[in-house]
C-alpha cells in the first residue's frame, strides 16, 4: 500500500483544514462550533445538517490527532477492502449514527435532570433567566470519534486475528479483543456516574452499533467486497 486511498486522504485533509479554520476564525471572534457542532435537537441552534458537520469539528489538538491517527491506521485498510464509495458510505453512516445515539442520550439526560420542563419555558442559569431552548445551546458534540469507532469495529470484524501493538501494552493484542475491550470500556464509562469527562461515550458506542448493523446487512446480502470487487463464491470471506 504505497499510496493512501483517496477517501481516507481527503477525510484527513478536510478535518485538519476545518480545525485550522476554526482556530483562525476564533481570532476574529467567529466561533464556528456554534454553527457546525451537533446541538441537542431541542436547542435553538440545532440544524439537521449538523449530524454531518460535527464530524469535521474537534475540541483540541489531541482530539484531532488521535482521531486522525486511527483514521489513517485503520481507515485506509477498510477503504482498500471496500473501495472508496462503500468506505465513505460506511464512515458517514457510523458518524451520523453516533450523532443520533448522542441525541437520544441527551434527551434522556434532559428529562432526568429537568423533569417537566419544555423547550419554551424559562430557566435560571449562571447567565440569568433564559428560555430552555437557548440554554440548551451549550449542549454540543464535536469530533469524528463516532465514525472512527465504527472503523475500529469494521477492522476488528474483517481482520479479527490481526495482531496490534497498542501502547501501553508490552505485547500484541488481537484486533477482536482490542475492539471488544474498547467497547466495554466505553459502556462502563458511559453508565458510570464518575464519567464526568465531557466525552460522548455513548456516541462512540453508537458508531460501533451502526457499523455492526451495516456490516451484518452487507454480509446477509452477500455484498462482501475486496478493492471494490464483489467476491466469488469460492473466495474467502473476510467476515470471520
Amino acid at each position: 500500500m504505497n499510496t493512501m486511498p483517496p477517501v481516507t486522504k481527503n477525510l484527513l485533509i478536510i478535518n485538519v483544514l476545518m480545525f485550522l479554520g476554526t482556530l483562525v476564525a476564533e481570532r476574529y471572534g467567529i466561533y464556528l462550533d456554534s454553527y457546525l457542532s451537533l446541538h441537542f435537537f431541542m436547542a435553538d441552534n440545532f440544524n439537521i445538517l449538523q449530524l454531518i458537520s460535527y464530524m469535521f469539528m474537534h475540541g483540541g489538538w489531541a482530539h484531532l490527532f488521535f482521531n486522525m491517527f486511527a483514521l489513517w491506521m485503520f481507515g485506509r485498510v477498510l477503504e482498500e477492502v471496500w473501495g472508496p464509495k462503500r468506505f465513505l458510505f460506511y464512515y458517514l453512516v457510523c458518524g451520523i449514527g453516533a450523532g443520533l445515539i448522542q441525541e437520544a442520550v441527551q434527551f434522556v439526560q434532559f428529562h432526568t435532570m429537568f423533569p417537566g420542563l419544555t423547550a419554551d419555558m424559562m430557566i435560571n442559569t449562571e447567565r440569568g433567566m433564559m428560555v430552555v431552548s437557548q440554554a440548551l445551546n451549550g449542549w454540543r458534540t464535536v469530533g469524528a470519534s463516532g465514525a472512527v469507532y465504527g472503523i475500529l469495529l469494521g477492522f476488528g470484524m474483517l481482520f479479527p486475528n490481526n495482531q496490534l501493538f497498542i501502547i501501553p501494552f508490552p505485547f500484541p493484542i488481537k484486533a477482536k479483543f482490542f475492539v471488544i475491550g474498547y467497547a466495554a470500556l466505553e459502556l462502563i464509562l458511559g453508565v458510570s456516574n464518575n464519567a464526568n469527562d465531557n466525552v460522548a461515550h455513548f456516541a462512540h458506542l453508537g458508531g460501533m452499533i451502526f457499523g455492526f448493523i451495516l456490516i451484518m446487512y452487507w454480509k446477509k446480502k452477500n455484498v462482501l467486497y475486496w478493492k471494490g470487487r464483489k467476491m466469488n463464491d469460492n473466495e474467502t470471506s473476510y467476515f470471520r
